[in-house]
């Protein structure tokens, strides 16, 4: 099999970096990625590290689009995207 390919069960371990502003997001297990019929990733969805938890808040989550990310590693996957950029959302 092709060395480029990467498994759901591997991909989800992995923890997600914006190496914009350096912060650390939980694994991609704790998002979501956006697929189109055709197989191609559209976007990552990610959790908002900020928000903390509380009975009476509304989970805050960001829409990354696929272009931004711009490398998947054995651990990790790079994003570099800045904040104005990220499409901010409430559940």
């Amino acid at each position: 099999m092709n060395d480029n390919v990467k498994y759901y069960s591997e991909v989800e371990k992995y923890e997600i970096i914006n190496i914009n502003d350096g912060e650390k997001y939980a694994t991609v297990s704790n998002n979501d990625i956006i697929i189109d019929d055709s197989g191609k990733m559209i976007s990552l969805i990610i959790g908002n590290n900020n928000t903390g938890f509380s009975l009476f808040s509304k989970n805050e989550f960001f829409e990354v689009e696929w272009q931004y990310i711009k490398k998947i590693g054995a651990r990790t996957i790079i994003m570099d995207v800045d904040n104005s950029v990220m499409k901010k959302n409430r559940l």
